[in-house]
């Protein structure tokens, strides 16, 4: 098998529990791009939490690009421009808004970057997406959000176990209309539908003229599924759920065992 291209994720998957990319890691990732192998980060962070690691990997090239939000977005890695996206909006934020209210879980979205909430009492699981991912938070009430405004995702974002409660009081139309994924047990994403990490892998893949079967992901989570699936050769990280594990033609080694680099190095 001739790979040609590795599309990674991050949270859980190419950063340890740290969030750092270890010394075997980025060995892995640097010999498999100068053998020629394209690499791509593709994750669930806008723009902002990605590019610091597309830096650290010599990735933040023109010819290189990035998937953020899960597939809404897909950048030129070296200013992050955006090339392809597939946004929401405002009339879809106004129903997940109110939705959530109902329901009694916390809501954010992302536009531009940058995050907005319309809770008074901001989460802390809110708060830690936008510690992490180096992106703005802003608390602003439905009444002061532009109308023209287009969101490259919503996060509902609560404890694990509000979160299992509250999926059972999504209208089951919805799942039609959206795309709607468990991106981590604190959060559950809303995307345009159709809008996933496997469909932008694929757009990349199509304009490079390189096939499935050259193309190797790897993942951890469930918003990983649709890239995992997509590629001939899915790696599953030894971390993430069995649901991943099943789908995966390989299981490498976890976040915390340089698992990326063990995938890179058997395959590549």
């Amino acid at each position: 098998m001739s790979i040609k291209l590795i599309a990674i994720d991050l949270d859980g998957t190419l950063l340890n529990k740290q969030r750092e990319i270890t010394p075997e890691v980025k060995n892995a990732v640097l010999r498999a791009k100068k053998a020629g192998v394209h690499i791509v980060l593709a994750s669930g962070r806008s723009f902002n939490g990605i590019y610091p690691y597309l830096k650290a990997l010599n990735l933040d090239l023109a010819d290189c690009f990035c998937i953020s939000n899960n597939g809404s977005q897909i950048h030129q890695a070296d200013n992050g421009e955006v090339i392809i996206e597939d946004l929401l909006d405002f009339e879809d934020y106004l129903y997940f808004e109110n939705l959530s209210r109902e329901i009694g879980v916390h809501f954010h979205v992302l536009s531009d970057n940058k995050i907005y909430t319309s809770n008074l009492h901001i989460s802390h699981f809110t708060c830690q997406e936008a510690f992490l991912s180096w992106t703005p938070l802003y608390y602003r009430p439905v009444n002061e959000m532009q109308r023209d405004m287009r969101f490259s995702k919503f996060m509902i974002a609560d404890a694990p176990t509000v979160l299992d409660s509250a999926i059972q009081y999504f209208p089951t139309n919805i799942y039609q209309q959206y795309s709607i994924l468990r991106s981590a047990p604190y959060f559950i994403e809303i995307l345009n539908t159709n809008v996933n990490k496997g469909s932008a892998v694929q757009k990349i893949a199509e304009h490079l003229k390189i096939t499935p079967e050259k193309i190797m992901c790897i993942g951890d989570q469930e918003n990983d599924l649709a890239m995992l699936k997509y590629a001939a050769l899915g790696v599953a990280m030894g971390n993430a759920p069995d649901s991943i594990k099943n789908i995966a033609k390989f299981v490498t080694l976890s976040n915390e065992e340089n698992g990326v680099a063990i995938a890179i190095n058997k395959f590549i």
